[in-house]
This record gives C-alpha cells, structure tokens and sequence, in this order.
C-alpha cells in the first residue's frame, strides 16, 4: 500500500501542478501582466508549488528530513538526471548570460543554506524569510536584465491561455489545490510508511523516490523536446527552478514552521548538501572546457553517471 500511495500521491502533484500553471497564467493575463513577468515569476512559483506542498506538508507532520531532501535531491536530480540525460540526447548550447547571473546566484543561496542549516541545525523563521527575500530581489534583477536583452524568452508562456474564461480559471485553481493538497498529503504518508517497510530513513526516501518523482514533469517535458530536435531546454530553467526549490520552497516553508536537522540524519550536512553544491560548480568547467558553451553527450553521461553513484550511495 505504501508504494500505491507514493505513486498516487506523484500522480496527484503532476496533475494538480498542472492545473495550478495553467490557472495562474490565465490569472495573470487577465491582470495584464507582462509575459515576461508571467514566464519569470508566475510559471516558476507555480511549477515549485508540488515540491513546496511536499515540504509543508512534511514539516507539519513532524518529518524535516522529507522537507529537506526532497529539495537538496530535487536540485541534484534537476541537473544529474534531467540535465544529464537531456545532453545525452542532444548537446545543448549554453547563453553567455549564464554565468552573469543564474549560476552565481544558485551557488550563493546554496551555500546560505548550508551556513544556515550547519549553525544551529535548524531553518529557522527568519532565515527562510531571507532567503524568500534574496529571491525576490534576484527576480526583480532578473526583470528588468530581460527587458533589457533582445533575447528574452518566454516559450513557456502559452498565448491561447490569455482568453480563457473566468470560471475555467477558478475550475483549474480548484482542480490544482485540491490535486496538490492531496498529492503532497498521499505522498508523505505512503513515503514514511515505505520507509518503515524497507527499513531506510525518510531522508534517503525523499532524496530518491520523491525528488525524482517531483523532477519527472521537466524531465518528461526535455525529453520530449530533445527527440523532437527542438531546442530541448534552458539550462536557465534547470537553474531558476534549483534557485526556486531552496528560497522559495524551503523559505516559505521554514517561515510557517522551522525545519530541524534530524540528529538521526547526519548526511544531510554531511554528505548529501555537498553532493548538491558539486553538481551546481562542476556546471562551470562543463561549460568551458573542453568545447566553450556547450554541454554535449559525453558531459551529459558524466553528469548522469555522477547521479547514478549518488542514488547507489544513498539508498546504500
């Protein structure tokens, strides 16, 4: 039943997600925002609500160790497994732009967290307000840098969404909340009790199984326009969304209800942060040596490679 309820509970977020994407970009539209805005801050919002749902829900239950690695395996399997596979498929160019701003801004809020987490061995209120803080700032430079560039690109923000009707809007926010309340609810319990059957921490399960389930949707979503030869995906997206994981999710999730460093779970700090931050700062030579820009297949087995021994160790 355990394993019903985490697959149930990962079809649910999908959905809900979905749905949730769907209503607050409609939402925005009718707001007359920009669809720069909307592609910066409100699919990014939206698209982290089932790792943020997981993460509340968990730390409410009384189980930080779900909260905490679902976002440190979410970020590792957002470039170990969807990054990695998505290069094997087909190379992927990288924008210069990369390494301006998205990539010092990942290892700065990565290294906050560790800081934070290493002091006391707790998120308290205040330092998820932080690093809520850090991220609303980092969004309002990343704003008006876009308006800036000629380049800005919003493809994830769908055009027919901008006619859609009131009462469809309201149906999706509906269909989405309770998609992901129940979701994120199945899936923490099905987790714990998985755990328990196994024999495994709730950290090594929610650092595996859920953070992958919580990753399968832009996985999906770049293999998919990899095999289609279309440009497969922003390794920006890849970044924003790691950035989104640790500020917002673990932020506002930290300001209703701090998050403790289970003693029984030393790798956190230990091991598994470090995993993360080495997958975030091998990205910088990947893109540099030895072919300049350009994460090609032989980068994208090393990274999926490096996940594969992640996984083994964890569950070892």
């Amino acid at each position: 039943m355990s394993v019903f309820w985490v697959i149930a509970g990962l079809a649910l977020l999908v959905v809900g997600g979905d749905f949730l994407v769907r209503a607050a970009v409609g939402l925005s539209f009718k707001l007359k925002l920009s669809k720069l805005v909307i592609g910066m801050t409100v699919v990014s919002f939206a698209t982290s609500a089932p790792e943020l749902l997981v993460s509340l829900q968990a730390a409410l239950d009384g189980v930080s160790d779900i909260a905490l690695g679902n976002v440190i395996g979410s970020n590792i399997a957002n470039i170990g497994l969807v990054l990695g596979i998505t290069a094997i498929i087909t190379p992927l160019a990288v924008d210069k732009d990369f390494y301006k701003l998205n990539w010092p801004m990942m290892m700065l809020i990565s290294f906050v967290l560790y800081y934070f987490l290493w002091n006391d061995n707790i998120l308290t209120a205040l330092e998820g307000a932080i690093l809520f803080i850090a991220l609303i700032v980092f969004l309002v430079v990343l704003i008006r840098s876009s308006r800036k560039s000629t380049k800005a690109n919003m493809e994830d923000v769908d055009d027919a969404l901008a006619v859609v009707s009131n009462f469809k809007i309201i149906a999706w926010l509906l269909i989405g909340a309770a998609g992901l309340y129940f979701g994120s609810e199945w899936l923490v319990q099905g987790a714990k009790q998985l755990a328990e059957s196994i024999g495994i921490s709730d950290y090594a399960i929610s650092v595996t199984v859920i953070a992958i389930g919580t990753s399968v949707p832009e996985l999906a979503a770049s293999v998919i326009a990899a095999l289609k030869k279309e440009k497969a995906m922003s390794l920006g997206n890849l970044i924003g969304s790691n950035i989104f994981n640790i500020a917002s999710v673990l932020g506002l999730t930290a300001i209703i209800k701090p998050i403790v460093v289970n003693p029984d779970t030393p790798q956190i700090l230990s091991t598994n942060i470090f995993w993360m931050i080495g997958f975030a700062a091998i990205l910088i030579p990947f893109i540099i040596i030895p072919k300049r820009f350009e994460i090609g297949r032989v980068k994208g087995m090393l990274l999926f490679g490096a996940y594969i021994v992640f996984i083994y160790l964890t569950l070892k």
